[in-house]
């Protein structure tokens, strides 16, 4: 009878266990609620919007939050939808997922560096980005121009890039940036370019978060301070 019993009993330890490995880290984030005149946000992406290696605090979304309040903006924490090693099908995934049934004043999208840094390939990139794109028009309701799109950094001016065919990342990067800023202006959606920032790094590492690939607050400060006055005109 004992031996049944302590059978039982780690039989049910290994289940508990076994749960707690497969549940996975929260993708999206909910602010608390907010009274009506608050303006919303909406931030989609993937390691540079989830402020990878950085207090959360420092999230350049965040730190966008905190400097529109500055301004006597009434802007809420915002929803975050994003995840590290995101490419562009798997960002849209989790918005499916999401089944966001609220729409947002601002919706920002940064999002193609995994896609590039898996090789894949730049056509697929315009195509699920496009897509990307009209599902944030819709969710900034259905106002392209309380939409943002940031550049996609290059990770290859990192100290993770050393050692790596910098020229070759610096280049893909530059093509995909120029379809995401060429889709973002087809469908009158602003295009802030934070890549020429990014590439400070190589010279300045305290742009760099721990863990040598990702980017310090300091850097998501400088993004932020890129989008705050487009975001200032669209939630004035």
């Amino acid at each position: 009878m004992n031996s049944y019993f302590l059978n039982l009993l780690l039989l049910m330890c290994l289940n508990l266990a076994a749960c707690k490995q497969a549940d996975p880290e929260p993708a999206i984030l909910t602010p608390a609620d907010e009274s009506s005149t608050t303006k919303t946000y909406l931030a989609l992406g993937d390691s540079y919007t989830i402020g990878q290696s950085v207090p959360e605090a420092d999230q350049w979304g965040r730190q966008l939050v905190g400097l529109l309040r500055a301004e006597g903006v009434e802007v809420s924490d915002p929803v975050t939808i994003a995840r590290t090693g995101w490419t562009t099908s798997e960002l849209a995934a989790a918005i499916k997922s999401a089944d966001l049934k609220a729409t947002f004043d601002l919706v920002t999208l940064l999002i193609g560096v995994n896609n590039q840094y898996r090789g894949q390939s730049l056509a697929n990139y315009r195509t699920e980005f496009n897509e990307l794109l009209q599902t944030s028009i819709r969710l900034a309701k259905r106002n392209p121009q309380h939409v943002l799109v940031l550049s996609i950094p290059d990770w290859g001016a990192t100290p993770y890039g050393r050692g790596q065919n910098r020229q070759q990342i610096t280049a893909e990067i530059d093509a995909f940036n120029a379809a995401a800023k060429d889709l973002s202006e087809q469908a009158g959606v602003t295009f802030i370019n934070i890549t020429p920032l990014t590439r400070e790094a190589v010279s300045d590492l305290t742009y760099v978060a721990s863990d040598g690939l990702h980017y310090s607050g300091k850097m998501h400060r400088e993004w932020a301070l890129r989008a705050l006055p487009k975001a200032k005109e669209i939630l004035k």
